[in-house]
């Protein structure tokens, strides 16, 4: 979509061109920013020319920075037992390969959309957002925290995603993935991530169902009746034309029992 409004296009090289005049937005892969309008938006300032590779191994985790797109977060090495996770949370994503290309992990993140899936793929792997401030300092979360809702985040005005921390304790992990749409190549209805950890521990996070992510966190595999007391706990299930909001509980409840089932063995 042309951005008719927009009259100003900026490449960023430093951190300090990353101080937004007003009516600025970040300009991340775009796969969202051209699809509809943007009221208020008279300039961009194209975050993908600061020069950042799209992925690093560090203390034996990965870091992946907030312009790597999803092509190149495919192509990390598998080397990591929770590495299947990767492509599983990329084919996801709403028309899957089409947008590959385009798309950036910081700014699925950044978007807090439901079916969000690299809020998924972070949120199951307990990564943390690491955040620069327009001060010049920055500040760390857990993406669990960062996405307080739909298109709500605790994201600051002129705060940026500088890259996304997956620890090697949770990516030597096993994991169990399960996914509902109703079409095959449309939004995610559901998905559930179970992770069982080196000492057992087992996590269980639920998204695309919810408005932000879900994360239980168990000491041993639960049983049927524990999910069921724990899913009727969890309020505001989401609800748009890609699910109603009852379905997608019973659904996601459904798909639980068969993550925890495989990581039982």
């Amino acid at each position: 979509m042309d951005l008719n409004g927009v009259t100003s296009l900026r490449a960023a090289r430093s951190r300090d061109d990353l101080r937004l005049e007003p009516g600025e937005s970040i300009l991340g892969g775009g796969s969202w920013l051209f699809s509809e309008p943007q009221a208020g938006t008279s300039g961009l300032v194209d975050l993908t020319t600061m020069g950042w590779e799209p992925w690093t191994v560090h203390d034996g985790g990965l870091v992946v920075s907030a312009t790597c797109t999803i092509a190149e977060l495919v192509q990390v090495p598998a080397r990591w037992t929770a590495s299947p996770l990767f492509v599983q949370c990329a084919e996801a994503f709403l028309m899957s390969f089409k947008i590959w290309n385009t798309a950036t992990v910081g700014g699925n993140i950044a978007l807090a959309l439901p079916a969000g899936a690299m809020i998924s793929l972070a949120s199951a792997l307990d990564a943390v957002v690491v955040i620069w401030r327009p001060d010049g300092t920055e500040r760390r979360q857990l993406v669990t925290e960062v996405v307080l809702g739909v298109r709500t985040t605790t994201l600051q005005p002129g705060e940026v995603i500088r890259s996304i921390e997956f620890p090697e304790s949770t990516l030597r992990s096993r994991t169990s993935f399960r996914k509902v749409a109703l079409t095959p190549m449309g939004r995610s209805s559901a998905i559930v991530i179970g992770r069982r950890d080196d000492d057992d521990r087992l996590t269980l996070t639920v998204t695309a169902a919810t408005p932000r992510p879900y994360v239980f966190r168990f000491g041993n595999p639960p049983t049927d009746d524990e999910l069921q007391s724990l899913f009727a706990s969890v309020h505001g299930w989401y609800d748009d034309p890609h699910g109603a909001a009852d379905w997608r509980a019973a659904i996601s409840l459904e798909l639980a029992y068969a993550v925890c089932e495989e990581l039982r063995v």
